[in-house]
């Protein structure tokens, strides 16, 4: 997973539809009083002061960057909830948790199913854990369209074709379940939705900044080196491709294919 620490003010800001998603996700979990629970990527830890505010049980945030947990604990960390830096790959909790929430994440994971090993591990027997996360490979058309853009461009192709994407996603909610279920998991929900929320091409950037941009313009998945020049010129076509994808009142319909999915730690030992 990438290191978000250089962006997490600027994701704290502008993390739109990530944090109007994870709404949705908190109704499928559907909490309660005394739940314990894991926040797997607790990014700057909004969404854990939110969920501390449901229960009453111990909350624990984890985030790979450390940028994004420093900003957590600064914030929230007076609020009851434990934050540490450690990537998801490598916790080690055995059954301490009736909830694991994992919102806008899953894609990150380089190896998920050694993820979910451990989440499951993690979780009381009839715990439940849920994830909402971009899908399938064309997770976003507008960003997909915008990049396409950067990839024919001759001032970034050739250093665009060094780049090898750091996402995770499957095409169908069915290889989801499956994935979950060679975990030990029974998969009570999985379903991929088509979300769309309007917005001006500037906020559409911003969104896109806050996410996508942390891979995109991230060194780590780039064969040539990110000059300035290469990042600037990155920015300003994506720009504006968003501002060509409005329609004549100046909105962007931005579209996201998103998985949502609620699966349980079987009882039966």
């Amino acid at each position: 997973m990438p290191d978000f620490s250089q962006i997490s003010k600027k994701y704290e800001r502008d993390s739109i539809v990530q944090k109007s998603a994870s709404h949705d996700l908190l109704e499928l979990l559907a909490l309660q009083k005394t739940d314990n629970v894991l926040d797997l990527g607790c990014g700057t830890g909004h969404l854990s002061g939110l969920i501390k505010l449901k229960t009453d049980g111990k909350v624990v945030g984890i985030d790979p960057a450390e940028g994004m947990v420093r900003q957590a604990t600064e914030k929230y960390g007076n609020e009851g909830i434990s934050f540490f830096h450690l990537p998801a790959e490598k916790i080690a909790f055995k059954e301490q948790f009736e909830v694991i929430f994992c919102n806008s994440v899953f894609q990150w994971f380089k190896e998920p199913a050694r993820v979910l090993k451990r989440c499951h591990d993690a979780l009381m027997y009839n715990g439940r854990m849920a994830i909402q996360a971009p899908a399938k490979e064309n997770y976003c058309p507008n960003f997909i369209e915008a990049v396409q853009a950067v990839k024919s461009d001759a001032l970034t192709r050739d250093t665009f074709a060094g780049f090898t994407s750091p996402w995770f996603f499957l095409n169908t909610a069915e290889e989801y379940r499956e994935l979950f279920e060679t975990t030990g998991f029974k998969v009570k929900k999985s379903e991929i939705v088509r979300v769309s929320t309007y917005h001006t091409p500037e906020d559409v950037f911003k969104i896109f900044e806050s996410g996508a941009a942390a891979g995109y313009l991230n060194q780590q998945f780039n064969a040539d080196r990110l000059t300035t020049e290469y990042i600037q010129h990155f920015k300003k076509i994506v720009q504006d491709a968003f501002q060509g994808q409005a329609d004549r009142s100046g909105t962007v319909e931005l579209v996201f294919y998103r998985i949502y999915l609620l699966a349980v730690k079987d009882g039966d030992r």
